[in-house]
């Protein structure tokens, strides 16, 4: 499901990982220029799952 916010909308889905700061970062990110904050938001999002899978 994150992963499809990320395509879309990549501050809302680094949000929902609960980490604003990181979000914060990623609506700049995606303001200067969509990819960056495309792929920022993914490698956020698959560090969330990698630590849900791990605890």
């Amino acid at each position: 499901m994150l992963y499809i916010l990320v395509i879309f909308l990549p501050p809302l889905a680094v949000l929902f990982t609960g980490k604003p700061l990181k979000a914060l970062l990623n609506l700049i990110l995606t303001l200067i220029f969509y990819v960056p904050g495309a792929v920022h938001a993914a490698v956020v999002v698959k560090g969330h799952y990698d630590s849900k899978k791990r605890g």
